[in-house]
């Protein structure tokens, strides 16, 4: 099943852009890490990472990852499912996630 997604709503397939040290080590071989919709596709991911930051993307990998559990108290729930994705960039271009001030 695929959701069909207008170009004005790409930009909300994107929920945020992981940095951790793995993720900081990644972008020197110019590959970013970001948490998506479970329901984008990897063509929909590459068009809204070009479209946000006008940069080539080269490959997309993703990552279906299981739900965390949490428990309060007797009560026991999960967190919200997401996807991640590896999106690697063009030699050359970069995104810049940290603008200097």
């Amino acid at each position: 099943m695929t959701i069909r997604v207008d170009d004005r709503d790409l930009p909300d397939l994107i929920r945020n852009v992981i940095v951790t040290e793995k993720a900081t080590t990644m972008m020197e071989q110019n590959k970013y890490v970001f948490d998506v919709v479970p329901q984008a596709n990897k063509t929909q991911i590459k068009a809204a990472i070009e479209s946000l930051f006008n940069v080539k993307v080269k490959r997309v990998d993703t990552q279906n990852l299981p739900r965390k559990t949490r428990r309060v108290g007797k009560f026991l729930g999960a967190k919200p499912k997401y996807k991640r994705a590896v999106v690697t960039i063009v030699e050359g271009q970069e995104i810049i996630l940290f603008p200097e001030v």
